[in-house]
């Protein structure tokens, strides 16, 4: 090879080499390389990690939260927020296990899901229509529902026997459990309709430029109600999934619930300013947290770290997102 070829597939490779160095693309691929590079150290670190009893386990762990993030990044890539979601939650498992209770499991289970739709239309109503921040609004939002839950149970637990209604949290179909088919279905159907569909386009132009979409006859205020209504969809149905799971209802649960989903998306690579993401991203960066928690315990590491460690990754993703923005500008 001459040095004139040389020099050109040095070239080549040194501007290859920089493009992946850019803030926008270390953004949309450093969560593939950090989970790649942590679930190989663990791999060699723990003998208990790669197993099919772990990988399961992590998996049915995390499809609630699974399915709640991947809906919550359609709301912030069309430039909202929705905290509401583990009100939602505790709702929603609160009311199907009462319904299951005094009328039918599968009522139950269907009213505790449809409670996320009333949620979602509440909420994307009064951030759009209300012109309220969606911060604000879901904040708000979330005591009510919390409030209303609280209201339901008096304070109290309620306990379910029927496996009806069990099942669909602890069933399982060809050794794996229900949940993790229920998140993986619902994960491609938001990832195909955020990228194969004309309302995914909708989407991205509402967060990136909305008064540009609103002169290109986007109606922005109804494609930010529909994310926020399929925000509360997922909520309702991974509370669902949870109460099952467990075979209870009760108001204090998913306390905190949202931080870790919006952890997730964010350290996914999606963007807190609307308008970038990517389901699949978001998958990557709740199960990247989900391996420090699940690596911290088989290497019997103080727990408090894990928390340190999950801040600052947190802290890295949000500075990339700015940088890559600052550097476009």
């Amino acid at each position: 090879m001459s040095r004139e070829s040389v020099s050109v597939v040095s070239e080549g490779l040194s501007a290859r080499v920089r493009r992946l160095a850019r803030p926008a693309a270390i953004r949309e691929y450093g969560i593939v390389l950090s989970f790649v590079a942590l679930f190989l150290v663990l791999t060699f670190s723990s003998d208990a990690f790669f197993t099919q009893r772990n990988m399961l386990n992590i998996l049915n762990q995390q499809s609630p939260t699974l399915i709640i993030a991947a809906a919550g990044t359609l709301v912030i890539i069309a430039g909202g927020f929705d905290i509401s979601v583990g009100a939602v939650y505790a709702l929603a498992g609160v009311v199907g296990t009462k319904i299951a209770l005094d009328v039918d499991p599968f009522v139950g289970m269907a009213a505790g899901i449809a409670i996320g739709l009333g949620a979602g239309v509440l909420n994307g109503i009064v951030a759009t229509v209300g012109r309220i921040n969606s911060l604000i609004a879901t904040l708000a939002s979330s005591f009510i529902f919390r409030g209303i839950a609280i209201v339901i149970t008096t304070g109290s637990v309620f306990l379910i026997d029927d496996m009806r209604y069990a099942g669909l949290g602890q069933n399982e179909v060809f050794g794996v459990k229900i949940a993790i088919w229920i998140a993986a279905l619902w994960i491609a159907a938001l990832w195909f309709i955020l990228t194969r569909t004309v309302f995914g386009r909708f989407v991205f132009a509402a967060g990136d430029n909305p008064e540009a979409a609103r002169l290109a006859g986007v109606r922005v205020n109804v494609v930010r109600t529909i994310t926020f209504v399929l925000s509360g969809l997922a909520a309702s149905l991974a509370g669902v999934i949870a109460s099952s799971r467990f075979q209870s209802g009760q108001a204090d649960v998913g306390v905190g619930l949202e931080f870790t989903v919006i952890a997730g998306i964010v350290v996914g690579g999606t963007s807190i300013l609307g308008g970038e993401g990517a389901v699949w991203r978001t998958v990557l960066g709740v199960l990247f947290i989900a391996l420090i928690g699940n690596g911290f315990t088989l290497l019997e590491v103080d727990p408090i770290y894990q928390q340190i460690v999950q801040g600052g990754i947190i802290i890295v993703a949000v500075a990339v997102d700015a940088w890559s923005r600052y550097r476009r500008v």
